[in-house]
């Protein structure tokens, strides 16, 4: 079972638009202000079917006991939400439609994710009743809500790695379809975003349990790996010195 809150901004749009996305993009989420997380030359061309839409689901119900809260209410350094560095990335990387999975603090983190809908993205907040059980209850809650939209692909990816941008995403979705399975990597390691065509969705989502995800279903099929290491270190924030600045 799962709630939906849509947070829907006009006029909708998408990867057709990213062109002109580009310009606005520091319009985009107040809270980025001058400091959006990508700039427009950063952004890679991605010779999509304009036919065919996609949604990104972003994972965040998690409790983060490790981090000690929630991490989709964590923000990086210079106060950016996580969230919000997911949500740009999506946008700005041609995703037409998002959906932001929710579990743990969900009523702050709805919030949360409400005060950064980019112009004219669609974004759903979507809560996993049963996000306690594992990382799968988010996936089949993200898979669930997008099988509504008439999206062709899904990028699936987390809330807490910040340094994965909009160049990234759109690496990976460059050329996709309803039968596409694609995952990032990050100097040969297998991280996210990970790409699921709709036509995997109903098999990912009976076969998923626990925690791993898409990993049993991935294993058993043909997944093209996109070199990304180049671009971001895909490395999640599982406590307050993961990040960089951090580390110094």
């Amino acid at each position: 079972m799962f709630q939906v809150f849509i947070m829907r901004p006009s006029p909708a749009y998408g990867r057709r638009a990213v062109k002109a996305h580009r310009s606005t993009s520091q319009r985009g989420c107040a809270r980025y202000g001058a400091s959006a997380p990508d700039s427009a030359a950063a952004l890679l061309p991605a010779p999509c079917d304009d036919d065919g839409m996609l949604t990104g689901l972003i994972l965040a119900a998690g409790a983060g006991r490790r981090y000690g809260q929630p991490k989709v209410l964590v923000r990086d350094p210079g106060g950016v939400p996580l969230v919000h560095h997911a949500i740009h990335a999506l946008v700005l990387g041609g995703c037409d439609h998002l959906v932001v999975v929710l579990g743990a603090a969900a009523a702050e983190a709805r919030t949360l994710v409400a005060r950064c809908a980019v112009n004219g993205s669609i974004v759903e907040s979507v809560i996993a009743e049963d996000w306690d059980t594992g990382q799968s209850a988010s996936l089949r809650a993200g898979l669930a809500a997008a099988a509504g939209t008439a999206a062709q692909a899904a990028v699936v990816t987390l809330v807490d790695l910040p340094d994965v941008s909009a160049a990234v995403v759109q690496r990976m979705t460059a050329r996709i379809g309803p039968d596409s399975l694609a995952r990032a990597v990050y100097d040969g390691n297998a991280g996210h975003p990970v790409v699921l065509g709709r036509a995997h969705w109903g098999a990912i989502r009976s076969s998923s349990v626990g925690d791993a995800g898409a990993r049993g279903y991935l294993a058993t099929h043909q997944v093209l790996s996109v070199e990304c290491g180049d671009l971001a270190t895909g490395m999640d924030i599982d406590r307050p010195e993961d990040f960089p600045s951090s580390r110094r």
